[in-house]
């Protein structure tokens, strides 16, 4: 192992030790709460552009298989924790985490105090890091942390998005009952799966699409995917959905949410340290029902700036009372912030695809 070193933005340092890869990288550090799915996290499109930070102290203890996948690449920038398992034991497992990580070329740091770093950034708020195991001057990284562009203002869903169309069947056996246009701005493939299992055959189209594309297919609905970055900067999307608001139900996640109400004429505000893990309780409103929730972002909507006789909150973060879930009352458009085909994590909150099949079927009654 080499001596690396975690710099953030604010000038606080971490020496640990670098696995197999070496070398330096960059991006916005965020940490996350769960205890299991480092796969789906590593795999996951949303966290392009980021340092993950697992704060549960002993990562990869089952190791790595080919089916846990969220997409076809790992799109963290860096991965740390306080300590990589180098025996993991599963029947399911192909290879370690440490080999996984070699392979996708991921530089990792471990031997460092994820509670004080985590605590630190909890305090300081998400920012900017480098990790290098070639360069250890401070002087040095303070001028490389400036050519780093920060995540407010950035578009990474251009770099997420698949670049041509392609269908995702609904299961082997299962009836094909909805045709939905998914915009992709880094959609997972749970989402994909979930959605064949309901019977919906899910036509994915980049995140380039035009509308009249989208119409073209004659869908019975639209939806807006997850993925990372900044959701203002995604102008592309926002002025597609806004031309099809009111003519087909509209479903977002996460990303997708926080797209929706900017279409609708809200605003998004960037979270002090997101939010990232598998054990957020959120309230649903209108079943006066609590369930844990599996989350992964950056920014948020600002309730605030949408008309309350148009759009209303139907679920809320209890931990910070942040939106989690709107509807509009004119058209048929419902949107949650939170990862309802969340794998592993919690599955309180599967209910939420039927929201979007129930608009889909009174559309088309």
């Amino acid at each position: 192992m080499k001596k690396a070193i975690l710099y953030l933005e604010d000038g606080r340092t971490f020496i640990g030790n670098a696995l197999s890869v070496a070398g330096e990288t960059s991006g916005e550090v965020v940490f996350n709460t769960a205890l299991t799915g480092y796969q789906e996290i590593l795999t996951d499109p949303s966290y392009a552009g980021q340092i993950v930070v697992m704060t549960y102290p002993l990562i990869g203890n089952y190791g790595v298989n080919l089916e846990d996948v969220e997409s076809d690449k790992v799109h963290v920038k860096g991965f740390v924790a306080k300590e990589f398992c180098r025996h993991h034991s599963n029947h399911r497992a192909n290879k370690s985490l440490i080999e996984y990580l070699q392979d996708h070329n991921i530089i990792a740091i471990e031997d460092i105090d994820t509670r004080a770093l985590t605590r630190h950034l909890r305090e300081k708020g998400a920012m900017r890091a480098i990790i290098s195991t070639v360069d250890f001057d401070e002087r040095s990284l303070a001028e490389k942390m400036k050519k780093i562009p920060s995540m407010e203002g950035a578009d990474w869903v251009k770099e997420v998005s698949t670049l041509k169309k392609y269908v995702w069947p609904v299961d082997q056996g299962v009836k094909m009952v909805y045709r939905i246009a998914a915009i992709d701005c880094g959609i997972k493939r749970n989402i994909l799966r979930i959605f064949g299992r309901l019977g919906c055959e899910v036509h994915v189209f980049p995140s380039s699409v035009t509308p009249a594309e989208i119409l073209a297919i004659k869908p019975d609905g639209v939806f807006v995917s997850n993925g990372p970055g900044d959701p203002a900067a995604v102008t592309s999307v926002i002025t597609t959905v806004k031309q099809l608001l009111g003519k087909l139900p509209v479903f977002g996640i996460c990303l997708g949410q926080q797209i929706l109400g900017l279409a609708i004429g809200g605003k998004t505000y960037k979270l002090k340290f997101g939010h990232h893990g598998a054990n957020h309780p959120v309230k649903d409103l209108i079943h006066d029902t609590i369930g844990i929730t599996s989350q992964n972002h950056g920014f948020c909507v600002d309730m605030s700036t949408l008309s309350k006789d148009d759009v209303e909150m139907i679920n809320v973060n209890l931990n910070d009372q942040t939106l989690e879930g709107l509807r509009h009352k004119k058209i048929p458009l419902v949107s949650f912030q939170h990862h309802p085909e969340a794998s592993p994590g919690p599955h309180d909150a599967h209910v939420l695809f039927e929201y979007f099949i129930e608009l889909m079927r009174n559309y088309k009654k």
